[in-house]
């Protein structure tokens, strides 16, 4: 198992504070830095100082860092088109020198798209799915090969599929709840799948369903990662752990339910009863993300005991 640092900068944060997360993520023992890809604050407080993109931010922290996987959990296919988000995501790869993940979702935020202009179209599994077969065809094609599609919703045209990530597959990470469409999408798509935490039930009846899509198109399902995110407010005494859900604009006996609170004994006591569950990859989402205490926090009471 492994453990990543998850942020929601859209809430209000600078890229120094970014970077500060990332880089005390990276010196606390965290394998990866991954962000969200949000324009508009969820937080009733709002997001002053505004929303940062996020490649842009983690082509920065690619330059800052040097162990850490990084990547978006996740992008909006309905933010950005295909062939700009491959040449975007390559370029991040080679700056990191091959650490890039990829995340892609159908967007769901519709409050943000009417902000901002971006079409928020009713059906969204078409477009995504054509997304995924076009940044992916756009890395697969061989050097001096071009990529040429024509779907629903995208054309391309012997485009010259340039340039390459330095990685000979960018791992992709597909999440959702959807009981359908979705396992079937992270079955012939993902590296990598991801939801939020809920109970063990439906933890476990949603890698289930994955499973199955796999296994109905012949792919062998243990070739996909299960990951788990969860609002995360540990500390050392119980009023540190309200402190840190309250900063979350939470509970503390919500996410001990619904994500990754309570003491570091608490936590590692629950991380191995989700691995029992199928679980091989853990994000720390970090909604104050300017408390670097709690990453230290993390790494020196919780991920040693679980290595």
């Amino acid at each position: 198992m492994d453990f990543r640092l998850f942020v929601e900068p859209q809430n209000g944060a600078t890229f120094g504070d970014q970077l500060r997360a990332a880089q005390t993520a990276e010196q606390a023992g965290f394998d990866g830095f991954f962000r969200s890809d949000h324009f508009l604050s969820m937080d009733p407080a709002g997001g002053d100082p505004g929303p940062t993109d996020s490649w842009v931010t983690l082509g920065a922290i690619a330059t800052a860092t040097q162990r850490l996987r990084i990547g978006t959990l996740v992008s909006s296919a309905t933010f950005r088109h295909p062939s700009l988000t491959a040449i975007q995501v390559a370029q991040v790869d080679e700056m990191s020198g091959g650490r890039v993940e990829f995340g892609l979702g159908t967007g769901w935020f519709e409050a943000e798209h009417v902000a901002y202009g971006f079409p928020f179209p009713a059906r969204r599994f078409g477009p995504f799915r054509e997304q995924l077969e076009i940044i992916t065809g756009l890395w697969a094609t061989p050097r001096g090969e071009t990529f040429s599609y024509r779907g629903e919703h995208y054309a391309l045209v012997d485009a010259p599929a340039l340039p390459k990530p330095v990685q000979a597959r960018i791992p992709i990470i597909v999440g959702g709840t959807g009981a359908t469409k979705t396992p079937q999408i992270a079955a012939r798509f993902a590296d990598e799948f991801n939801a939020f935490r809920a109970s063990d039930e439906v933890i476990a009846e949603r890698i289930a369903r994955v499973r199955a899509a796999a296994e109905e198109i012949g792919r062998d399902p243990d070739a996909i990662t299960f990951s788990l995110a969860g609002t995360t407010a540990i500390g050392r005494t119980e009023a540190d752990v309200a402190r840190r859900a309250e900063a979350s604009s939470s509970t503390a006996d919500r996410l001990r339910a619904l994500g990754f609170a309570g003491s570091p004994a608490e936590v590692v006591d629950l991380i191995g009863r989700l691995a029992g569950l199928g679980i091989d990859r853990c994000y720390f989402q970090l909604l104050p993300l300017r408390d670097l205490e709690q990453i230290e926090l993390i790494g020196s009471e919780v991920l040693p005991q679980l290595r």
